[in-house]
């Protein structure tokens, strides 16, 4: 299962791609309101969610996926269920993916320790321990990062070639007429 967390306050393109994409792989993705039933996004736009954070099983999870977007970084960091799910990932191998301001977290968690990352521009102080890259994306060993909506695709196809397989990964870039 892969838990994708929802704060009020996420950046909608941030979330909702990577919840679209990795479905369309055939893959258990569930939104997760740690706000409650129905998170807001930073461009008000309401998405219901699948489960709230207090029915999350965090041994059940083969990857989390954390949107940016402000405030919602700021409540995703908050968040108990948040940091024991990612925590439980990190410790058991699992995937983690995080976009825009969101790969701050796993700093702030001394998760990004001898890791390269990205991020939005501006938040590179928070990504402690990590070597910052300019690229889009960045994959160092199970931590997946990005810099934000506009790399929101391919934060997803690096994702989908994660956990699903490269071939996967080059058919859903045909289903979605992907140019890239």
């Amino acid at each position: 299962m892969i838990y994708v967390f929802l704060a009020n306050g996420f950046e909608e393109v941030e979330a909702i791609t990577p919840i679209d994409f990795l479905r369309r792989c055939g893959l258990d993705v569930r939104t997760v309101g740690v706000s409650g039933p129905v998170s807001v996004g930073s461009h008000k736009i309401p998405v219901a969610c699948d489960m709230t954070a207090e029915e999350v099983r965090p041994e059940l999870a083969d990857a989390v996926i954390l949107p940016g977007g402000m405030p919602g970084t700021l409540n995703l960091e908050a968040s108990e269920v948040v940091q024991k799910t990612v925590r439980w990932c990190a410790e058991n191998g699992k995937w983690i993916g995080a976009i825009c301001a969101a790969p701050s977290i796993l700093g702030h968690m001394g998760l990004l320790n001898g890791k390269k990352a990205t991020c939005f521009p501006g938040f590179e102080q928070e990504l402690k321990g990590a070597e910052f890259q300019k690229e889009p994306v960045v994959c160092d060993g199970k931590i997946i990062t990005s810099r934000g909506a506009g790399t929101a695709s391919q934060f997803a196809f690096a994702l989908a070639e994660a956990l699903c397989s490269r071939a996967e990964a080059m058919k859903l870039k045909a289903g979605v007429q992907w140019q890239g």
